[in-house]
């Protein structure tokens, strides 16, 4: 038997970096007593300065008072290694790098630690939680909750279960992220890449074609996106908009456009070659576009800045 929502006042999280330290951050915004750890020592004394950042720039558009940034850091505690973020919590999430055995150790490790009623979630982007659960003696308590970039503004999390996820579980981890103001959406089966890396993974395979082909700039394919699909997809979903626009227009457009498509079983090749000569986008400061570190503060500023008047708005 593992934890209810209600039961849950202590969460630990493993791994620090971009989606680690936003998911410390919003169940510390909630009112959890949060630890947090990373093997990067880096990541680890970074951790509290991220955090302070979001919560200022959330608080300048008015979705938390200035007053609650320096209680919200109180909540979130920075330990030195596994064993201390997970003992005595009572909801765990792993956020660390996207490799399969190094998850697999990790929920191996935890179950050792944790108490028998701690549930433990993932934030894989892709893999299965069988995969990830297969060294585990209880593999009922863990289960997927896929977070979104930056998580402590996108609303919502996946939460997929594995073949041995008990509901008790289920239920434990998709009521906690409702208290946390997020938006779960149950995922009913295990599939590679859950709901929403298959279909940006799809798009993104169409979008890579477009530019390496010629048929537009990174700059109007990316302003095209964003002012028609954003903007329209921001409120209603793309079932909804085929019944609105008639599925029978939509049946004739597709029989046309889907023999032209992408059809490649790989990355494109020109990702690959950005990959292979070290431009990976802003980190290296070259991507798709060309970044300073002035430029991607400035870019992260101004998108959180909108993020939130979009929660405003819709949420």
């Amino acid at each position: 038997m593992v934890v209810t929502a209600a039961q849950v006042k202590k969460v630990g999280v493993i791994g620090a970096g971009t989606m680690g330290h936003g998911i410390a951050q919003a169940y510390a915004q909630e009112g959890y007593q949060v630890t947090i750890t990373d093997v990067s020592k880096s990541a680890l004394t970074g951790v509290k300065d991220r955090v302070k950042s979001n919560l200022e720039t959330i608080a300048r558009e008015g979705l938390i008072p200035q007053s609650e940034i320096e209680k919200i850091l109180a909540r979130i505690t920075v330990v030195d290694s596994l064993e201390n973020a997970v003992r005595d919590a009572d909801f765990v999430t792993e956020a660390v790098f996207e490799d399969l055995p190094t998850k697999t150790k990790i929920f191996h490790e935890m179950d050792r630690f944790c108490s028998p009623e701690c549930v433990l979630a993932s934030n894989t982007s892709s893999f299965p939680m069988t995969q990830i659960s297969s060294q585990m003696e209880r593999p009922e308590r863990a289960i997927v909750t896929h977070w979104m970039n930056p998580p402590y503004l996108v609303p919502l999390v996946e939460v997929v279960p594995g073949e041995k996820t008990s509901a008790e579980t289920y239920n434990t981890a998709y009521e906690i992220l409702v208290k946390i103001k997020k938006v779960p959406v149950k995922v009913q089966r295990e599939i590679l890449g859950f709901l929403i890396n298959r279909i940006q993974t799809a798009m993104n395979r169409e979008v890579f074609y477009l530019l390496e082909a010629g048929v537009a700039s990174a700059e109007d394919i990316d302003r095209a996106v964003v002012t028609s699909l954003g903007f329209r997809l921001a409120f209603l979903g793309p079932l909804l908009v085929r019944d609105l626009a008639g599925l029978d227009v939509d049946c004739k457009v597709a029989d046309t456009i889907l023999p032209e498509l992408d059809s490649s079983k790989q990355a494109n090749r020109l990702l690959k070659d950005l990959v292979k000569r070290g431009d990976y986008g802003a980190k290296t400061g070259k991507g798709f576009f060309s970044y300073t570190p002035e430029s991607i503060a400035e870019i992260i500023r101004e998108r959180d800045r909108r993020f939130i008047h979009l929660l405003k708005e819709l949420y």
